[in-house]
């Protein structure tokens, strides 16, 4: 029986200067990279998903309609676009303590990791059945949108689930601390360090 550590969407149009910033991302990519080369002997894979929504696409009605303004509830500023910078990791992530890649949002909303694929198009569950993880720490960005859904349906997988907030940061204190209640009422553990 394994155990992972999801590295929820640590990318640049997430983090300062990004189309959809949040406040301390660059830091929560720092902080993840520190977390891991302390304790990567904890895991047995680190999984680590991305948004990588589809050019020219409203992905699902992910982003708005040609000349709408997003409504920042169902809709967002376009993000994350295959194969440009926002996509990427941020560089304060060191992804070379990443075993396995994740992309989300393909022509949809994807915001749960287990809306992704890997590279050779293995489906999450799978992955996580082959490997026999049973139990994941989940680390991101951001804690009210992509951390809360993927953290949510790995526990309706039937995993051990635990959110490490301080390796997270959250679009707003409301909407973080309602996602969190959320959490601890689905059975998740909510850990401020590990």
């Amino acid at each position: 029986m394994a155990r992972a550590l999801f590295v929820i969407d640590v990318q640049n149009d997430f983090c300062e200067g990004g189309a959809l910033a949040c406040q301390g991302g660059a830091q929560v990519a720092s902080s993840i990279t520190n977390y891991l080369v302390a304790n990567r002997p904890g895991y047995d894979y680190v999984i680590a998903s991305r948004d990588w929504h589809t050019p020219q696409s409203d992905n699902g009605g992910h982003f708005p309609s040609p000349g709408a303004e997003p409504d920042f509830v169902n809709t967002w500023p376009l993000h994350c676009i295959a194969g440009e910078p926002g996509a990427e990791y941020h560089p304060n992530l060191d992804t070379s303590l990443i075993d396995i890649h994740i992309k989300k949002g393909q022509g949809q909303h994807g915001y749960s990791i287990f809306e992704g694929v890997t590279d050779g198009g293995e489906k999450i569950q799978q992955l996580l059945g082959r490997l026999e993880i049973v139990e994941v720490d989940v680390v991101g960005i951001a804690t009210d949108y992509c951390v809360r859904a993927s953290a949510l349906d790995a526990k309706q997988f039937g995993l051990e689930v635990r959110v490490i907030t301080s390796l997270t940061a959250g679009v707003s204190a409301a909407s973080t601390e309602a996602a969190i209640d959320e959490l601890v009422d689905a059975g998740v553990r909510v850990a401020a360090t590990a």
